[in-house]
């Protein structure tokens, strides 16, 4: 399987996630794709085959995370690609999934949690930020908790 074909495949598989975070937030599906470990752990073995085969000679000579150039090089290689995009969509993913959570936890209004979603699913930490702010703005930020 190529590099691309895989991309797109990971790009696809996380469209079925936001689209139930988002139309069916409450529902059985949605507690059972999204709030399980299904999607992290699919996305997770992409990451860790993905890293797998970079180890194995498969990603650019001299990447690595101590310089700008050395990140610049890790994606110069399909597989870094795919890493990396991998690993923005996975935590997104999470992040948004917690959004969903916390909001039905604290009786945060879904119409309001809409928009927080689409950013995170868009610009990650944008979408988290506007969430954080409304979620205070609204008085529905008293306190923070990461589980339910």
């Amino acid at each position: 399987m190529s590099y691309d074909l895989l991309f797109s495949l990971v790009n696809l598989s996380v469209l079925p996630a936001w689209l139930l975070l988002i139309l069916a937030p409450n529902g059985k599906l949605t507690d059972k794709i999204v709030h399980s470990l299904l999607y992290p752990l699919l996305l997770s073995s992409v990451y860790i085959g993905g890293m797998i085969m970079a180890a194995m000679g498969h990603g650019a000579a001299g990447g690595g995370f101590t310089s700008i150039e050395g990140v610049r090089t890790l994606f110069s290689a399909d597989v870094g690609m795919l890493i990396g995009w991998t690993h923005y969509l996975v935590f997104d993913l999470f992040i948004g999934a917690w959004e969903a959570r916390d909001a039905r936890r604290v009786g945060f209004n879904h119409w309001l949690l809409i928009p927080c979603l689409l950013l995170t699913f868009m610009a990650g930490p944008i979408g988290l930020a506007l969430y954080l702010i409304l979620r205070k703005v609204t008085g529905k930020g008293a306190t923070w908790q990461l589980t339910q």
